[in-house]
């Protein structure tokens, strides 16, 4: 299948190491310890950045920055989404101030979702599944694109820098960055550029380095971003660091989509519903018969159970690379690694339905409700 990536819509095969180059992005290479006890860093997981230099020097010597990112507020909180929340967290624990945006405004223009629904959503899956994971309410902004601020000022600095940043963007650029493109669309990238370099304005943290997490498929608003940045000399704004992760493939080894239930994992999902959906929709790298599996071993590299492993839920590399050797070998069967991959999952959900629970009655420091 030819692929399409953009900011709304990721078809066909993904050739990362063709992406790297075409929007001339760096590979992650050597990082400080503190990143490679992370598993995202560690598997290369995140696997390229641009500008990561600047965090890099603010964290060593401890001095401010932003770690900005966003949430489309559609369909259930899946393990999908769960390395974007993982960064905030990570980078939250190391010195970062957060700030999320919820794309309320980008859901009403692109998804023609309405506003109530988007909040809806937000709240009872995002926010409330964010806190559960681990984040936490200090140094920690979360706002809604349409409604950024009930102080005044902030608010107004917030809107005021989307219309000047369209002084920096023309047609045409839109059309490069993004191909088929409409007034909502263009609307919606310029409100990501304020959401992105926002943090740097007077009335918020002042000049300090921002980094920005994303799916490959957001670099688009990154480089239009980054663009208008460099242009508006009035500013003087820090240029954006971000950072890019792979997607977790969906059960079915294609890609993982909210709109379909047989495609993902949600954090909601009871231990039963999860024990089903791998053991009848999770893609095999297994063969077809039992004797071939002995005699030729299964294909980790495609095994949607082995992926999941490897991504979030095996942390111990002895223990990965164990499965990985005897599924290769043969040895370790598909069966026996679903099953492995199941009683890690139903594990990780069971504890974190309880931090749910927790999680709702602390959404009040968090955000209005």
């Amino acid at each position: 299948m030819s692929q399409v990536m953009n900011p709304w819509e990721v078809k066909g095969d993904i050739d990362y190491d063709k992406l790297v180059k075409e929007f001339g992005i760096s590979p992650l290479k050597e990082l400080p310890d503190i990143f490679t006890k992370n598993v995202l860093f560690r598997r290369k997981v995140v696997f390229a950045h641009r500008d990561i230099q600047r965090i890099l020097e603010a964290m060593k010597s401890k001095k401010p920055y932003v770690m900005m990112t966003g949430l489309m507020p559609t369909g259930k909180f899946h393990i999908g989404h769960m390395l974007v929340a993982q960064q905030m967290i990570f980078y939250q624990q190391h010195g970062a101030k957060l700030y999320i945006a919820v794309a309320d405004l980008e859901a009403y223009n692109a998804r023609g979702q309405s506003l109530e629904e988007s909040r809806k959503i937000a709240i009872e899956e995002y926010i409330t599944n964010y806190i559960s994971l681990g984040l936490k309410p200090e140094n920690c902004e979360i706002y809604f694109q349409s409604d950024r601020s009930t102080d005044a000022e902030k608010a107004n600095a917030f809107y005021r820098l989307q219309n000047q940043l369209a002084r920096y963007a023309t047609f045409n650029e839109f059309k490069a960055v993004y191909g088929d493109i409409t007034p909502g669309k263009m609307l919606s990238a310029l409100l990501q550029a304020s959401d992105m370099l926002h943090p740097q304005l007077a009335e918020f943290e002042g000049p300090v380095p921002v980094i920005v997490p994303v799916g490959i498929d957001q670099d688009p608003h990154l480089r239009l971003a980054r663009d208008i940045a460099q242009r508006a000399k009035e500013f003087a704004f820090t240029q954006l660091s971000s950072t890019y992760h792979i997607f977790i493939p969906g059960l079915n080894g294609g890609k993982m989509s909210s709109s379909d239930s047989t495609s993902f994992i949600a954090l909601t999902d009871s231990p039963e519903e999860i024990k089903k959906k791998i053991n009848k929709y999770a893609f095999s790298g297994g063969k077809d018969t039992l004797e071939e599996h002995r005699k030729h071993g299964g294909n980790p590299d495609i095994d949607v159970s082995f992926q999941y492993l490897k991504y979030i839920f095996e942390p111990d590399d002895k223990k990965l690379q164990k499965l990985e050797t005897d599924y290769r070998s043969g040895k370790l069967l598909s069966g026996e690694l679903k099953a492995y991959l199941i009683d890690k999952m139903q594990s990780f959900v069971k504890t974190h339905a309880a931090n749910r629970e927790k999680a709702k009655k602390d959404l009040k420091k968090f955000i209005k409700t």
